[in-house]
C-alpha cells in the first residue's frame, strides 16, 4: 500500500477513535445538586459521600445547593441537564414520592425525567412532645389528645414534608384531630415544640437526637418497624398498637434520564463503596440515619411503592402546595 494512503487510513482511524474516548466516565468535575439549603441534613448526607466517592471516581465532586419550591427548583436544573452523569441530584421523598401529588403541574417528570442511581439514606421519624406534657407513651398521648377542645396543633419544617405527611398518616390511622403549623426547617420547629409552642410533631432523627439526649424532647413512639440504635427505650408505635405504622424522610442518587447504563452503575459501585466505609458509618451514626444501599432497579421500585403510599395520603387529607 502506498505510504500516503496508509498515512490517511491512520489519520481516518485516529478519527474514530476520539468518539470512543470521550464517553469515558467521568472525564471531568462532576455536580451534585442537593435541592436543599447548606447545612442542612441533606446537604450532611451528600457531603459526607461525596468525598469518598469522588476517590473511587477519580475526579473531584463539588455540592451545588439549590434550595427551593419543597425541591422544585434543583429538581427541574438536574433535568435539564446533559445526560452524561457529570450532573447527578439529591433525589428524596419530596422530589420522588410526594410533589407529584402535591402539585397540579410540574416542570419536570419523576418517571421521565431521571434515572436512578441508588438509594443513600433514610431518616427514621419520632413522636416527639413537649417534656410537660402529661405522656410518656401513644395510649398516654392518644387519651390526652381526645381531651383537647378544637384539637392538637403539630409543628413541621413544612408543608408537604416526609414529617407533615407522617403525621396526616398518624391522624388517619389514630382517628385524632390535628391542626397544622408549618415552619420553614427543622431547626424552628423542633425549638418550638421544646418551647412549649406547639405541643408535638413527628421529627427525623437527625434533628432530634440532641435535644432527646439533653433532656429538653421526650420521644415516645418510634414510626419505623424495629426500635432504633441510641433510641433502644423508645418503642416502635406498632408495638404500641399501630400496625403497619411506618414513616421515612428518605434520599437518593438520580441523574438525567438517557444517561449511558454503564456511567450509572459507575455512579452506583462508587456509591455502594462509600456507603461501605468506616468514616461514612460513623458519620450516619451520630446522625441517626440508616443506610440503605440498593441497586437502581431497587431503588426504582422503592420510589414508586413510596410515591403510591404518600399519594393516597395527600390525596386523603387533600394537601396542595399550588
Amino acid at each position: 500500500m502506498h505510504p500516503s494512503r496508509i498515512l490517511r487510513r491512520s489519520l481516518v482511524m485516529a478519527a474514530l477513535a476520539v468518539p470512543l474516548a470521550a464517553v469515558a466516565f467521568p472525564d471531568k468535575t462532576i455536580e451534585w445538586v442537593v435541592p436543599y439549603p447548606a447545612g442542612g441534613g441533606s446537604d450532611v448526607v451528600a457531603r459526607t459521600l461525596a468525598e469518598p466517592m469522588s476517590k473511587a471516581l477519580g475526579q473531584n465532586i463539588i455540592i451545588n445547593n439549590k434550595p427551593g419550591a419543597a425541591t422544585n427548583i434543583g429538581a427541574d436544573y438536574a433535568s435539564r441537564a446533559k445526560a452524561d452523569g457529570h450532573v447527578v441530584l439529591t433525589a428524596d421523598t419530596a422530589t420522588l414520592a410526594a410533589n407529584p401529588s402535591l402539585y397540579s403541574k410540574l416542570t419536570y417528570n419523576v418517571e421521565k425525567d431521571f434515572a436512578p442511581v441508588g438509594l443513600m439514606a433514610r431518616f427514621p421519624m419520632l413522636l416527639v412532645v413537649n417534656t410537660s406534657l402529661p405522656v410518656k407513651n401513644l395510649a398516654e398521648f392518644t387519651a390526652w389528645a381526645k381531651q383537647q377542645p378544637g384539637g392538637v396543633s403539630y409543628a413541621t419544617p413544612g408543608a408537604g414534608s416526609p414529617h407533615h405527611l407522617a403525621t396526616e398518616l398518624f391522624r388517619e390511622s389514630s382517628g385524632l384531630a390535628f391542626v397544622h403549623v408549618p415552619y420553614r426547617g427543622a431547626a424552628p420547629a423542633v425549638q418550638d415544640v421544646i418551647g412549649g409552642q406547639v405541643p408535638f410533631m413527628f421529627a427525623d432523627t437527625a434533628s432530634a437526637y440532641p435535644h432527646i439526649i439533653s433532656g429538653k424532647l421526650r420521644a415516645i413512639g418510634v414510626a419505623s418497624p424495629k426500635r432504633l440504635e441510641g433510641f433502644d427505650a423508645v418503642p416502635t408505635l406498632q408495638e404500641q398498637g399501630m400496625k403497619g405504622f411506618e414513616a421515612y424522610a428518605w434520599q437518593g442518587l438520580v441523574v438525567p434520564a438517557g444517561t449511558p447504563a454503564q456511567t450509572v452503575m459507575a455512579l452506583n459501585k462508587a456509591l455502594l463503596a462509600a456507603l461501605d466505609t468506616a468514616a461514612v458509618k460513623a458519620r450516619f451514626q451520630t446522625l441517626g440515619l440508616e443506610a440503605i444501599p440498593s441497586t437502581p432497579q431497587k431503588m426504582d421500585v422503592y420510589a414508586k411503592s413510596e410515591r403510591e403510599k404518600w399519594g393516597k395520603v395527600i390525596r386523603a387529607s387533600n394537601i396542595r402546595l399550588d
